[in-house]
């Protein structure tokens, strides 16, 4: 079975820890606990299982790929999910979705009392990230043609996918209970069953459980072969020293566990950080700007009279020179000699 068809089964991402029972959970318990589920889902993988007819009071932290499509639960509802959002402080809001009027066909209840309702963070939290709660809620009738109606087929089938982080660096990085699996598969039996696999299962089913485990090992195989090339080009690259964590290869694994919702918001925001950055010191980048230096203060005072001086005596020994000149040809004028001498001037 294909994980895809699994989870249109109902198949989901759920917190592993056992979260109690609940009669009753009001809007701030549900908050204090969606905030812990944020901190929690980084440190711990979330486990591939099965919500099928919960308890009065059951408790569940899931991580869903469609917000609006809720995994089959085992539960016959008669009523359609109402959904409001309410603020919680100045930056938070958490959406509320309600069903009501559930039971579980095939048994003796004849009231559908079962109530489910689901709380996210819309603004400052995780989108994904779901704290689910069932509880009595308001009766009903069961209407006679859904009494035997069964909602999914059973037995439930063993889940074998490995564990997978939802959040913070890891995000992505699946967690094999007994570490990384082979390269090539392990030798089957004389049944033809590959070792661990139950013992229930149809010869169908487990060459399709045998061939999910083939991808599934090609797949880390080339992840990790990825990863090695990836290495030898930052070494032969002498760049900085690699991180701790390579990014993992662009494949399919990635659109289960972050929707193109949660990776939209994310390039929004950070495009609306590096414009908020441009456009904040556009309008108060220059307020506190000194003022500008007056346009003479290149020059200095004492540097020009002293050339001023230079200058002005310059000036007055050509004046003095050029009144010498002019005297002494006006008096070399009045000494001319009577016609017909020539005097001889004598060029100084």
């Amino acid at each position: 079975m294909s994980l895809q068809q699994a989870q249109a089964e109902g198949l989901c991402l759920r917190f592993p820890n056992d979260l109690g029972f609940h009669p009753q959970i009001t809007l701030d318990t549900a908050v204090n606990m969606l905030l812990r589920a944020t901190v929690m889902a980084q440190q711990n993988p979330f486990s591939w299982g099965w919500i099928d007819k919960p308890q009065d009071g059951a408790v569940y932290i899931v991580f869903l790929n469609q917000p609006n499509a809720f995994p089959n639960d085992g539960i016959r509802w008669q009523d359609s999910e109402n959904k409001f959002t309410l603020p919680v402080g100045p930056q938070r809001e958490v959406e509320v979705t309600e069903i009501k009027f559930g039971f579980i066909p095939g048994t003796s209840e004849h009231i559908a009392w079962r109530c489910r309702r689901r709380y996210r963070f819309t603004k400052s939290g995780h989108p994904n990230l779901y704290l689910v709660h069932y509880s009595r809620g308001p009766q009903a009738p069961i209407v006679s043609s859904l009494q035997h109606q069964h909602v999914r087929i059973y037995p439930l089938r063993q889940v074998m996918e490995p564990s997978v982080f939802v959040l913070g660096d890891k995000a992505g990085q699946k967690v094999y209970p007994n570490g990384p699996p082979p390269q090539n598969p392990g030798p089957s039996n004389s049944m033809g069953m590959v070792p661990g696999m139950p013992m229930n299962y149809t010869p169908q089913q487990q060459a399709m459980l045998a061939q999910q485990n083939n991808n599934m090992e090609m797949l880390e195989q080339r992840r990790r072969e990825s990863e090695r090339q990836a290495q030898q080009a930052r070494a032969r690259a002498g760049n900085a020293p690699m991180r701790s964590r390579p990014e993992d290869e662009d494949s399919g694994d990635e659109a289960e566990v972050i929707s193109t919702r949660a990776l939209a918001t994310t390039r929004y925001k950070r495009n609306h950080d590096l414009m908020n950055e441009v456009f904040a010191h556009a309008a108060n980048g220059d307020r506190n700007k000194p003022p500008p230096a007056p346009p003479f203060s290149i020059f200095s005072q004492t540097e020009l009279e002293e050339k001023a001086a230079k200058l002005q005596a310059e000036i007055e020994a050509l004046q003095a020179r050029a009144a010498e000149r002019k005297s002494l040809r006006s008096s070399t004028v009045n000494s001319e000699p009577p016609d017909g001498d020539v005097p001889m001037v004598i060029a100084v």
